[in-house]
């Protein structure tokens, strides 16, 4: 009979990235442009920090979870004289594909410092995974750009195709098994969100939060950059204070800092630690 109890104490296995905001689409900015756009043409006001609060989530989900906000609800109710319905979420989500897809087209540009993680992993021997909220049409019009670009991720999941989006471990454990991973402790989850950061946690591995290209700070690189040094850095200081509510392992600015997280990780599991 085998026995399991030994501590894994072998090397880092793979990262499992999430896509927007974290290695694509800084500021996480497509999903926010197609829900803003799904409920203006509803003539319903949602705010920017309204539309992000559910993100990391499948995006029916998220349509429900807005709909479920009392302010967007009385919207609702006022404009159509009933409580929004099952049937009103699948209209929804039909109206905010072609938003969602043409929004992603615009919004598919790396995050400075993917390539070159890409390569340390490469590098190192360690597998490279991705995971998104979006469906796997939504994926399939980011992927050719991505790859132009350098991007090639051995395994992609989406979360129409697991039986639950995150904050559930579903989507994280499907990389693992992709990318053929012995011992999910060997495994690092990055994500910009909280939910993100959860489904990471569910899954037994580590987690790394990012804010600055992440829906914490919700800046295009350029509208980022293009503010006084303070400001920046009041609002990155903000940002980690809210990704460390996520309980995330390590709290980072960019995927540029994550060469060094996964040396530290490694010695922890050199020295038998696991998440």
């Amino acid at each position: 009979m085998h026995s399991y109890t030994r501590r894994y104490t072998g090397p880092l296995q793979a990262v499992i990235m999430d896509l927007a905001g974290t290695c694509v689409d800084f500021g996480s900015l497509a999903p926010i442009q197609a829900f803003l756009q799904l409920f203006r043409n509803e003539g319903i006001d949602v705010s920017e920090t309204e539309a992000r609060e559910p993100m990391g989530t499948e995006k029916r989900e998220h349509i429900r979870c807005l709909l479920a906000m009392p302010r967007i609800r009385s919207q609702w109710l006022e404009a159509h004289g009933k409580a929004p319905e099952a049937a009103d979420v699948d209209r929804l989500y039909e109206a905010f594909l072609p938003l969602q897809t043409a929004a992603i087209a615009e919004r598919a540009t790396l995050i400075p410092g993917a390539l070159a993680l890409q390569d340390l992993l490469r590098e190192k021997g360690i597998r490279l995974g991705v995971n998104t909220g979006y469906s796997r049409d939504m994926v399939n019009v980011m992927l050719p750009g991505l790859a132009d670009q350098g991007f090639m991720p051995e395994s992609v999941v989406v979360a129409t195709e697991v039986p639950a989006g995150r904050p559930a471990p579903h989507m994280s454990l499907k990389n693992a098994l992709e990318l053929g991973i012995g011992a999910v402790q060997a495994c690092v989850k990055v994500d910009d969100t909280g939910t993100g950061i959860e489904e990471g946690l569910n899954a037994g591995m580590w987690t790394v939060a990012v804010v600055a290209s992440g829906n914490s700070v919700g800046l295009s690189e350029a509208q980022f950059y293009a503010l006084p040094e303070n400001d920046r850095e009041a609002l990155l200081a903000r940002g980690r204070q809210v990704m460390a509510r996520s309980a995330a392992h390590y709290v980072i600015d960019s995927i540029q800092d994550l060469p060094g997280v996964i040396r530290d990780i490694e010695r922890r599991l050199a020295a038998g630690e696991r998440p």
